[in-house]
């Protein structure tokens, strides 16, 4: 049974987490399958654009809890069984950061704990109107501390903890207010919105992309003069592509650019 369906439509990778049965739980098989995907589109220069989906009634529900409660019958109760769990959840976590493509969470139903993480993880998300976010572990006695690394990174830092601290679920046009999503739309038009935003991002040079993205995230990291210092490199170095060049010439002549395949 394939857990994680992979089709791509010309340079957009969809990847459908498909255990509808669990609400598509991070389970060991599911980080698994997340990580070879990973691996395999790091080098692929096919492939632009990543879309990220859940089958079923939700996206993603977090970790698996009924395979959480069986570690604990190991010897040492369980703790070597979560520093692993939660090294391999966060490898796929920054993975997805990591990769050149620009990462999509198309977002139904729920998305919680680390479903929630998740989301917080990719780089844009489309969220359906209905769709509840939660980082609720505090409910049963769990603080979702991992989970709140990526939260708190897209969030205010008083509204994440007001999540983190209260188990409350938050609505979809809320979260789009605060920044954990880029939209909240009808469901029936989710899949939709989620392709014209790809197909945007598409549409752009992929090297300019892949080294946007890069520079983004690296500069959130540095004080505000090294990040100016870092990405005034970047932007030379940009300024040097071929097609960088031919984009500029064509914007100053007001014709179509005649930019070469990527």
């Amino acid at each position: 049974m394939t857990i994680l369906k992979r089709h791509d439509t010309d340079a957009i990778a969809h990847l459908t987490m498909d255990m509808p049965q669990k609400l598509n739980a991070l389970s060991d098989e599911m980080l698994a399958a997340l990580q070879v995907q990973i691996e395999s589109l790091h080098n692929d220069t096919t492939i632009k654009v990543v879309i990220l989906s859940g089958a079923g009634k939700g996206f993603c529900a977090g970790h698996d809890i009924k395979q959480m409660n069986t570690a604990r019958s190991s010897v040492d109760g369980g703790k070597s069984y979560y520093q692993d769990l939660f090294a391999r959840c966060t490898a796929v976590m920054t993975g997805l950061q990591n990769l050149p493509q620009v990462v999509i969470a198309q977002v139904h139903g729920i998305a919680t704990a680390a479903g929630c993480q998740l989301v917080a993880s990719c780089d844009l998300a489309v969220a359906a109107e209905d769709t509840k976010f939660g980082v609720n572990g505090v409910n049963i006695g769990l603080f979702c501390s991992t989970p709140m690394v990526a939260l708190s990174r897209n969030i205010p830092r008083k509204h994440a903890l007001e999540l983190l601290t209260t188990g409350n679920f938050m609505s979809a046009p809320r979260a789009a207010e605060l920044g954990l999503i880029n939209h909240a739309v009808p469901e029936a038009e989710l899949e939709t919105e989620t392709m014209k935003l790809a197909t945007t991002i598409d549409s752009k040079l992929a090297a300019v992309v892949k080294v946007g993205k890069q520079a983004f995230y690296k500069q959130l990291q540095m004080p505000l003069d090294q990040a100016y210092a870092y990405t005034s490199g970047v932007i030379v170095e940009n300024l040097l592509y071929r097609d960088t060049i031919e984009g500029m010439a064509a914007f100053a002549e007001k014709r179509p650019p005649n930019w070469q395949k990527d």
